[in-house]
């Protein structure tokens, strides 16, 4: 999922329309793009997608799966940015505080709530979510150009017999001309040589 430069994507997953609708209007009305369920097996269904929302409202009671089962299963996916969960619900106690927590929820909000309340808190994701993605770009821009260097500084293996050069990337042999034209092996480099150019100058002048 990538977030910079995009509307950041928030799912409310909660069973009471009222409380549904209030902050799916205010999210909206700040400019997040909103979806919204109603029971935790919805939720669970929608941060398994591909776009999966860069943050989710999870109520914690709902039907089918409560809010903190939806923590725990989202909390063992093997994503590189993990939607930021904030639980909501009327419990209050430090027991079922460090609960939320425990099951990975990052943030807790207690019913009833106010604009500003739900506001300062999603706006705390959006900085974080952001943050987590440019680093995410920045550590897989990294290990490419750490994989090129390899490359660049490892050796060229080439069949003696045929004349063919085996891709580190594919594991298969190629010819040259599919090395040059396909660009099957960065080490190569495209370019034609001082002779090849007087040929083709010499061509264009008897033309």
């Amino acid at each position: 999922m990538k977030y910079v430069g995009e509307k950041v994507k928030i799912l409310i997953a909660e069973d009471e329309f009222t409380t549904r609708m209030m902050v799916q209007v205010c999210l909206e009305n700040w400019g997040y793009r909103v979806e919204s369920v109603t029971n935790g097996t919805e939720a669970w269904a929608v941060l398994q997608k591909a776009d999966a929302p860069h943050i989710a409202i999870l109520d914690w009671e709902m039907p089918e799966l409560d809010g903190v089962e939806v923590c725990r299963r989202v909390k063992e996916m093997e994503v590189v940015n993990p939607p930021y969960i904030i639980l909501l619900t009327a419990r209050d106690s430090k027991t079922d505080i460090v609960r939320g927590f425990d099951a990975g929820a990052d943030d807790y909000m207690t019913k009833p709530f106010n604009d500003n309340e739900l506001r300062a808190r999603v706006r705390v994701a959006e900085r974080l979510v952001r943050t987590q993605s440019s680093l995410s770009e920045s550590v897989a821009e990294l290990k490419d150009a750490l994989n090129q260097l390899e490359m660049l500084e490892s050796g060229i293996e080439a069949c003696h017999e045929c004349g063919r050069i085996l891709s580190p990337y594919d594991g298969e042999w190629h010819s040259y001309r599919d090395v040059l034209e396909n660009g099957a092996d960065p080490r190569f480099i495209v370019n034609t040589c001082t002779d090849c150019l007087k040929n083709e100058r010499r061509s264009a002048g008897s033309s």
